[in-house]
């Protein structure tokens, strides 16, 4: 196997083939047992410096970036737009050449606005790292939910894999198409007609709009929230309306007569999408997501940093 990625930068999953898809989930492998040892830290990064650089609001994906740098023993430079002067009107690019002549290696960067990434990458002399730019792709989260589905099921090849809920809005589903089909998963999406946009088809998904019917195919459902803040119309009437047709409870999993695995990016809307005994049930590998991500992020780090000869 290569032991090098085909890309420079990690800039959506459409970029990658199958192969770098593969070093990146066994690289995470080696990693995952260094977060289980009592000392977490390798010295694979030590002389490289990592800017985070975020213009959206996170949680899970911001802190789960700094921890796989710190678990690496990269140097890392925190950026946060609301407290930066992107907010008296300085431009992308300016804001982040003033970072690069800091003598920065790498950039992970989120970002409102889809392809803002790629138009990083052709301006600036660094690496890039997409944590998610607008609703259009956010690549280590689709790596790191292939990843649970091979570490639950043994592989993602063949699989029956449904994405379930706000189709239209989320950037997850993308990357998640991309990366399943790469590795050789069947993938259907499903949600109100109001949030499934018409092209998805022409990507090579089923479709379907009854969630009964999306549950009693699949082996894994990957449950989505509803993006309400990117939201500026009504796709639907209420909530309430919404969670009736596409909430999944564990009644209506118990129902099936086979067991699925439930998966959500999170943050978890509990109610809305999905129940909280379906969320803490052992059919949930949410948690698990949350723990191979860091692995499958020091992996990413690690191969984009060219250190695989080491």
């Amino acid at each position: 196997m290569n032991k090098r990625l085909s890309v420079k930068h990690l800039l959506g999953i459409k970029q990658l083939t199958a192969e770098d898809i593969d070093l990146i989930l066994t690289t995470a492998d080696q990693f995952k047992e260094v977060l289980n040892r009592t000392i977490k830290k390798v010295p694979s990064l030590r002389d490289i410096t990592i800017a985070n650089l975020f213009f959206e609001n996170s949680t899970r994906t911001r802190v789960s970036f700094e921890l796989a740098e710190r678990r690496l023993s990269a140097d890392i430079v925190n950026f946060s737009a609301s407290s930066s002067s992107v907010k008296k009107g300085e431009t992308l690019i300016d804001t982040v050449n003033n970072i690069l002549a800091m003598k920065v290696d790498m950039v992970v960067m989120r970002h409102p606005n889809p392809g803002a990434c790629v138009f990083l990458s052709r301006h600036v002399d660094s690496k890039i790292i997409n944590a998610g730019d607008g609703a259009h792709e956010h690549p280590t989260q689709a790596l790191l939910d292939a990843y649970s589905i091979r570490e639950r099921l043994g592989s993602v090849k063949g699989k029956r894999v449904a994405i379930i809920g706000d189709i239209l809005h989320s950037r997850v589903a993308l990357s998640n198409i991309y990366c399943l089909q790469k590795l050789g998963a069947e993938v259907m999406v499903c949600g109100p007609q109001t949030l499934v946009p018409r092209y998805i088809g022409s990507l090579g998904v089923k479709v379907e709009y009854n969630l009964r019917k999306a549950l009693e195919w699949c082996e894994v459902a990957n449950m989505l929230r509803i993006q309400l803040e990117r939201q500026d119309i009504r796709y639907f009437p209420s909530l309430r309306e919404y969670t009736m047709q596409y909430g999944v409870n564990k009644q209506m999993l118990d129902s099936l007569g086979r067991e699925i695995t439930i998966m959500h990016p999170g943050p978890i809307n509990r109610g809305v999408e999905i129940t909280s005994d379906v969320a803490d049930s052992d059919q949930a590998i949410i948690l698990g997501q949350v723990e191979n991500g860091v692995a499958v992020r020091m992996a990413v780090l690690y191969l984009l940093a060219g250190r695989t000869d080491e």
